[in-house]
């Protein structure tokens, strides 16, 4: 199967390489998707990946796996892509609601540099209430982030970034919890043998 990975904000697609190595094990074409929030718009980089997307083998199947931001355009450009639809998405540490972390730092000006308009949509609730959710989806939510009451996000489980609420979102029945924090999630055992089982079972025959 085709399998795209997009990386989280922050990240670069190497970050994605040891989940395309065990992948690419299993024989799927793995096909790395990069962007920076820093220079490209949401609609750009959306645009980009139904445009890499339409350059697949007609009627071939695949997989979209996001990690963190990488969700986010996966979701907004999930809208236009009509008759060919995703067979599965993993998502992988997902802000599916507004996240706390970023309506905290959308205040500061470096982050806002650096994140750019994506950096900013993160925190905007009414935004993220209205993308769309695939189905089927898998999603992994990390559970390793610190919790003390005198951290941001107190003591609600969490990844690091991203509490677990925000990752379940509606979905709670589509949730993997696996011990983990947000920056190195992709690389978790749990998470690329789900991956693995789940494109398994998706394969004709």
């Amino acid at each position: 199967m085709n399998v795209l990975l997009i990386h989280g904000m922050g990240r670069t697609p190497v970050s994605m390489l040891w989940l395309r190595h065990r992948l690419q094990a299993d024989g799927h074409r793995v096909l790395l998707f990069g962007y920076s929030p820093t220079l490209e718009t949401l609609e750009g980089v959306s645009g980009r990946l139904l445009r890499r997307i339409g350059q697949l083998e007609a009627g071939a199947p695949y997989a979209l796996v996001g990690h963190s931001l990488g969700t986010v355009i996966i979701r907004n450009a999930l809208q236009r892509l009509g008759d060919r639809p995703p067979a599965l998405c993993f998502f992988l540490a997902p802000p599916l609601t507004a996240s706390k972390a970023a309506r905290r730092c959308s205040r500061w000006w470096l982050y806002r540099t650096l994140t750019g308009e994506m950096g900013q949509l993160l925190a905007d609730e009414a935004f993220m209430a209205q993308l769309p959710m695939p189905d089927p989806v898998r999603i992994y939510a990390g559970t390793a982030g610190p919790q003390h009451d005198w951290l941001p996000l107190g003591r609600e489980p969490n990844d690091g970034v991203v509490t677990l609420d925000e990752a379940r979102g509606d979905v709670p029945e589509a949730v993997l919890e696996v011990d983990a924090v947000h920056t190195f999630i992709m690389n978790d055992a749990a998470v690329i043998a789900d991956i693995r089982a789940q494109l398994r079972a998706c394969q004709p025959g």
